[in-house]
């Protein structure tokens, strides 16, 4: 576990030590997305895995936000709208140290407040219960607004998933945001191009993505979701931008680290991931064979 780091005063984005740093978080993210996910018994797998490396970023590199001073009024907030990636969440924070890595294997069990979906009455490092997508981004324009109103200079961050844009009230919280300028806003949608049962193309198609958001008012910027770099540097670009908010469209890869679960939609969510899986998929993102046993030999 590393404390979670802010670099606004000492911005270094092409340190090649960061860059190590947070593809080191990236990797154990996904790893105990995978383990929680195994010992539940269920859960999804896929948008946990392709969106690892935008919570490394903003955890690792951008977000004010301290595990020891969880009530302080000037920490960014951070939104996870697509909240069926939960385990991700709870892997980011067992690496920033804002919960211990073997509590978040308790994904899903009765009891344990590591739910399928992040509940905020149970762990207080959680801003929002999220779950019915779009509802999650709906709530984040309103933090936003009320933290200017207090004239703090904290941000608010959401992550979306891309399916989730299908939902009426995303439209109507861009809308918002757009109109009232508000420029402490950050929203970055995990562009997976995948849901639950196809392509979002077949379901419903989202393009033209930017030109969309652009006409809403937004700043737009478009990234390579798994450069973290890339991730890093266009974050910075947001902080930058005054009188409305942004978006990154992180083109991402479901499953990503898997080639046994990338670009599959049936990795989306509702699955049991075998033994045999399950040390598969550790294996390939470069556990030891005693790495594979600590994570799921654990009893919870």
């Amino acid at each position: 576990m590393v404390a979670a780091l802010s670099l606004r005063s000492t911005r270094s984005t092409h340190d090649p030590k960061l860059m190590v740093r947070l593809a080191t978080a990236a990797r154990e993210i996904r790893t105990l997305s995978i383990a929680a996910i195994y010992h539940a018994g269920s859960g999804h797998p896929g948008g946990a895995l392709s969106c690892a490396d935008l919570l490394a970023a903003l955890y690792g590199a951008e977000m004010n936000i301290w595990p020891k001073r969880l009530d302080d009024p000037d920490r960014d907030r951070f939104v996870l709208s697509k909240g069926h990636a939960a385990p991700a969440l709870y892997a980011a924070g067992a690496h920033f140290g804002f919960c211990k890595a073997d509590d978040a294997l308790t994904l899903r069990k009765l009891g344990s407040p590591f739910q399928g979906h992040p509940h905020v009455a149970d762990l207080p490092w959680v801003e929002t219960s999220t779950g019915s997508l779009g509802q999650g981004f709906s709530v984040a324009p309103g933090m936003a607004m009320v933290l200017r109103l207090k004239k703090s200079q904290a941000r608010v961050y959401a992550v979306l998933g891309d399916g989730e844009l299908q939902e009426g009230e995303v439209w109507e919280a861009a809308m918002c945001a757009a109109h009232h300028g508000v420029d402490n806003l950050v929203a970055i949608i995990d562009y997976n191009k995948l849901q639950s049962d196809d392509t979002n193309a077949s379901i419903m198609g989202l393009e033209p993505l930017n030109a969309k958001f652009s006409a809403f008012g937004w700043n737009v910027i478009e990234i390579d979701g798994h450069d973290l770099n890339a991730i890093v540097v266009a974050l910075e670009e947001a902080f930058e931008v005054s009188g409305k908010p942004s978006l990154l469209i992180a083109h991402t890869l479901k499953g990503k680290g898997l080639p046994f679960m990338e670009r599959i939609p049936q990795w989306h969510g509702s699955v049991k991931l075998t033994r045999q899986q399950a040390e598969d998929a550790l294996k390939a993102l470069g556990c030891s064979t005693k790495d594979v046993a600590r994570w799921l030999d654990v009893r919870n």
